[in-house]
């Protein structure tokens, strides 16, 4: 679950038997006040993909195990952050083992998501630090798969933009959050920029705009770069897809050389880009050009790293699960 979609799947193993999404994340809960949507959600979903196994005379669940803003305070129950480095083993130590009678019968069992930077409440210490939930699962089912061979930073483009450092061992050390990707959206519907280009996500990317953006954010700051898509709407000047473009361009820019500032990325460093659809090939050209080496995973790489990842954390978690259960 994340803050505007929730997936489910029905697995055996790597063998993936069924899948349900929807449109619901925790963005629901802190609209309501109240978890209930997502809640009903989810039991909606549970039923699906159990429903469609049932009928294909296939086994039924024993378990459901969930990660993401689902453990969140706005999610089903919150499950505190760990610290890094964390990798598979430091995950599931911190697993929590829950009952929600109103979604399903079976045991949920919830994975934490992780913190990098100081625990402190010092101005300096809170702007270095950084959270992440669901892609923490991600980037170890990266590693279990074989994609992700440090040193590597693992670039997710959703609704925030977060790089994720991984040390010698594949565990996570560090991670830098923008909110991009909602600043994007915002853009295109909440600002006067509406009328200049398209309103949904971008289905491809003109290169040549795009470098246009990155150049003018480089030259101006990013609000100017912005304003700028409105002054070539006023000049008739490309198609509402070549701006939107040149604005996705700028904020390919901001985040690139602040990275690369922060020292997240490097010329000595691979970079996985997962998720972001056609901004995605922004970004791997724009790290292109700065001699970074990037290789954008698919959605079934991405999918099935996502899964390998929430089976590698039960391989730890098995036998401490079954040792309470007992219990």
């Amino acid at each position: 679950m994340g803050t505007t979609n929730t997936r489910v799947w029905m697995v055996h193993g790597s063998e993936i038997l069924a899948r349900a999404q929807a449109g619901v994340g925790v963005r629901d809960t802190a609209r309501d006040g109240s978890p209930n949507r997502i809640r009903a959600k989810l039991r909606e979903l549970i039923v699906d993909v159990r429903q469609q196994t049932s009928q294909s005379g296939l086994v039924d669940a024993s378990f459901v195990v969930a990660a993401g803003m689902i453990t969140s305070a706005l999610g089903l129950a919150e499950v505190p952050h760990i610290s890094t480095p964390a990798g598979a083993e430091e995950l599931a130590g911190a697993v929590q083992r829950h009952q929600f009678p109103d979604i399903t019968d079976l045991p949920i069992l919830l994975v934490p998501g992780v913190r990098s930077g100081l625990r402190t409440g010092d101005l300096d210490a809170v702007v270095q630090s950084d959270v992440m939930r669901g892609e923490e699962t991600l980037a170890v089912g990266l590693v279990a798969l074989g994609h992700a061979r440090p040193p590597v930073t693992v670039l997710n483009l959703g609704s925030h933009w977060k790089a994720i450092q991984l040390d010698g061992r594949g565990r996570i050390e560090s991670s830098i959050t923008s909110i991009s990707g909602e600043l994007i959206q915002a853009a295109q519907t909440q600002t006067i920029l509406a009328s200049a280009i398209p309103s949904e996500r971008p289905r491809s990317i003109d290169l040549t705009w795009c470098q246009a953006g990155m150049r003018e954010q480089r030259r101006s700051g990013l609000p100017r770069a912005l304003f700028c898509v409105r002054l070539l709407e006023l000049g008739g000047n490309g198609t509402p897809e070549e701006r939107l473009s040149f604005l996705v361009g700028a904020f390919v820019a901001a985040d690139l050389d602040a990275l690369i500032t922060r020292g997240a990325l490097s010329t000595e460093s691979t970079v996985l880009i997962c998720g972001g659809g056609a901004v995605a090939e922004a970004w791997r050209h724009a790290l292109d050009k700065v001699s970074i080496p990037a290789r954008t995973m698919n959605e079934a790489e991405i999918e099935a790293a996502l899964l390998a990842g929430l089976r590698r954390i039960l391989e730890f978690t098995s036998s401490r699960l079954l040792q309470e259960h007992s219990c």
